[in-house]
């Protein structure tokens, strides 16, 4: 507005002054509201970017290749092995393989011979190596005989497990579905190294074929694994993408600490877990992440904890609040009480439980105090609900379902975290031989 336009509207009286004012602070609080849902959107795109693998459930390999902070506290070790601590190395076995002895023929200073001497000592050295590796065939015949008294042909069986003219023998089928399955080498990978170590042209359709033929032979042990899970007192839940033939799918897990069962689905959800049927059947202490899909069944739940400490710290770096700091150094002082306790095989004292939940419920508060939203009364109204930042959500899920997050602090059997969740079991290709 210029000099000319606003002597106009004061020469036109104290109304025009009053409606011009009215106008302009109606302009400014609309760009006030506006500029408020603007700052809120990008905080919230500036948490997005600012997530990595250790403030977040993100995997390690989509982190910028910047030097991240752990989790971690200093244990004000030096580095290395410790005081009192056994190395591990190699030790002389008794019965070696092979032996070579080394003689002294002549004297080295003299030149007499020492043939017929007597050695005082001698030094001893032992190689670890392999011996050289070479495919073994063995051929089957099975004879056919016509008896000569009544001309039937009789025919001798071979063995079970042979039934082509050339076929693969099971020392090598499991170290293929070991490579394949365990070791996650690629179909052309592992074809190329069985021919680098054993001049064998493998194609991928032969891997496939022996990956099929031991999944076969697993059934029933997979049925008895997931049984002894189901019956658990206390068992790991997971779920993470995965792709099959370019489509999204997800492979849950189901965990104890000797016992795994996988599965692959393409849902995430109830529909997943319902056909799964492990949870519907389940009546001990679930252990995951806090997805809605677990709560959905009657069981108990654990939150797992290390996830909490990865989002306390983005709560901290992001929106630098004093309470995810309290929050971390309170869940990691119970932990250290609970293993402490757990060694003596006892059981924490209920006025440090009381103490302990006194803490953090006045951590809590503070928390909600710090996250007070500010009123903004103008702007469009959205349908729904509110949209909160990462902070407030964390900060309410730990206020309802404390019980889950300290549910290690009540029972030690239950552990802080879900760090158990997809771990891999292990088949060696000796095991793997008797099921094929």
């Amino acid at each position: 507005m210029n000099r000319h336009k606003l002597k106009a509207i004061f020469d036109a009286g104290f109304e025009a002054v009053f409606n011009l004012f009215k106008s302009q602070a109606e302009t400014a609080k609309k760009q006030l509201s506006k500029i408020a849902r603007l700052e809120k959107r990008i905080k919230a795109l500036e948490d997005r970017f600012g997530q990595n693998s250790s403030n977040s459930s993100k995997p390690p390999s989509s982190d910028w290749p910047t030097k991240l902070r752990s989790l971690r506290t200093k244990s004000g070790k030096s580095p290395g092995g410790q005081k009192g601590h056994k190395g591990h190395n190699l030790k002389m076995v008794d019965n070696p393989d092979n032996t070579i002895v080394y003689k002294v023929y002549n004297c080295s200073n003299c030149g007499s011979c020492l043939d017929n001497t007597i050695p005082d000592d001698c030094r001893k050295r032992q190689v670890f190596d392999l011996p050289p590796i070479k495919v073994n065939v063995t051929e089957h015949i099975a004879e056919k005989k016509t008896c000569p008294h009544c001309g039937h042909l009789n025919k001798a069986s071979f063995p079970d497990g042979i039934t082509q003219p050339t076929q693969y023998g099971p020392r090598i089928k499991s170290i293929l579905t070991y490579l394949s399955q365990y070791q996650l080498l690629p179909y052309e990978r592992t074809s190329e190294l069985f021919s680098d170590l054993f001049s064998i042209e493998l194609s991928a359709g032969t891997i496939v074929n022996t990956n099929r033929v031991c999944f076969e032979a697993l059934k029933s042990a997979e049925d008895k694994i997931k049984q002894q899970i189901t019956a658990s007192s206390v068992v790991h839940f997971d779920e993470t993408g995965m792709y099959t033939e370019e489509d999204r799918w997800w492979l849950h897990a189901a965990s104890t600490d000797n016992l795994t069962y996988y599965s692959a689905h393409p849902r995430r959800g109830k529909a997943a877990t319902d056909e799964i049927s492990i949870l519907p059947n389940f009546c001990g202490v679930a252990v995951h992440d806090g997805w809605n899909t677990y709560f959905k069944y009657s069981c108990g739940h654990a939150l797992c904890n290390a996830h909490h400490l990865r989002e306390l710290k983005a709560v901290k770096e992001c929106y630098d609040q004093k309470w995810a700091i309290d929050m971390t150094d309170l869940l990691l002082k119970i932990k250290e009480a609970v293993d402490t306790k757990r060694i003596t095989a006892g059981s924490l004292e209920q006025d440090k439980i009381d103490g302990f939940k006194k803490r953090y419920d006045k951590i809590i508060k503070a928390g909600i105090a710090e996250n007070s939203p500010a009123k903004v009364e103008e702007g469009p109204k959205k349908r729904g609900r509110t949209g909160k930042s990462k902070a407030e959500n964390l900060l309410f899920r730990l206020k309802e379902r404390w019980k889950e997050t300290l549910y290690f602090m009540y029972d030690f059997d239950v552990p802080f975290d879900n760090s158990q969740s997809l771990s891999t079991g292990i088949y060696n290709p000796q095991d793997l031989q008797k099921l094929l």
